[in-house]
């Protein structure tokens, strides 16, 4: 049977030793230097099939990777509750075809792994273009309230280990990198906006009011983002376009807020344009007559 790679708590480099290691508790936070799967243990019971070492005296078939694409090419946002499903698919083609295909991502540095998101399954489901080429597909499974994301510093940049199997099946005709494609994991976002007062005499002040917030994973809860630039921007009455009327800054609870002058009827809006660890996010525009 395939070993899976289960997330511990245990101390050590990304291992190229046998994986066999027991469940985090619920109630543990997993310390960094987690172990996580070789290729030779992705593949290796599969190429040690009886009919694979009567090949084993030839050359090795290693396929070739001709492509990852991790949740359509989109970056994966996690909120605080919802559970966030996602697949990995891996074109990869070899002269006699390809029986498998894997991926996972990790969290790190190369000696000291700190987060690993694995499949919930353990072969790839497989679907052949060519006699040589197939793209495998694998789905993961993120929990935010489980050891998956147990710290909100996880956001941001992830390495995608990824493999194939030779259809030959022999014990080296695979290929296994764990450093294959780079994936974003970012902390969901919200903002909001509110323009008062309603209705506001033309030429009087308008005060534009709302906050940027986004994911904890450590509390599982929405916190203030502070320090960000987020633009206000504002869309006449009876046009499809918004226009830019100027930037402002969250302050340290995440909160928004400025003063502009009322000139015609239209929507206010702050919007906010994302970084590496947390996704864009615009506020639906709030209506504001003006006499």
């Amino acid at each position: 049977m395939r070993i899976r790679a289960t997330v511990a708590a245990v101390t050590g480099a990304l291992a190229l030793s046998a994986f066999a290691v027991p469940a985090v508790q619920a109630d543990e936070k997993p310390d960094a230097g987690l172990s996580v799967p070789s290729g030779a243990e992705i593949f290796g019971d599969a190429a040690g099939a009886p009919a694979a070492k009567a090949r084993s005296a030839r050359a090795p078939e290693v396929p070739v990777i001709k492509k990852v694409v991790v949740n359509g090419g989109k970056d994966i946002v996690v909120g605080t509750t919802a559970k966030k499903k996602f697949t990995v698919s891996v074109t990869a083609s070899s002269p006699s075809g390809i029986a498998d295909g894997f991926a996972y991502l990790w969290h790190g540095h190369i000696d000291e792994v700190d987060g690993v998101l694995v499949p919930v399954q353990d072969r790839g489901n497989c679907k052949a273009s060519s006699r040589t080429t197939s793209t495998c597909t694998v789905s993961i499974t993120v929990d935010p309230r489980s050891d998956d994301l147990y710290t909100s510093s996880l956001a941001g940049t992830w390495n995608v280990a990824a493999g194939a199997l030779s259809a030959r099946q022999g014990k080296e005709d695979f290929i296994w990198n764990e450093y294959q494609a780079k994936a974003r994991v970012q902390r969901a976002s919200q903002i909001t906006v509110n323009a008062a007062p309603e209705p506001v005499k033309k030429g009087k002040t308008l005060t534009v009011t709302g906050k940027l917030s986004r994911a904890n994973w450590d509390t599982h809860t929405y916190k203030g983002y502070s320090g960000q630039p987020v633009k206000l921007q504002f869309r006449k009455k009876g046009s499809s376009t918004y226009t830019t009327v100027k930037t402002v800054k969250t302050n340290s609870t995440g909160n928004l807020k400025t003063t502009v002058k009322a000139s015609v009827d239209g929507y206010w809006r702050y919007s906010f344009a994302g970084t590496s660890t947390t996704p864009a996010a615009t506020a639906a525009g709030d209506f504001v007559d003006v006499k």
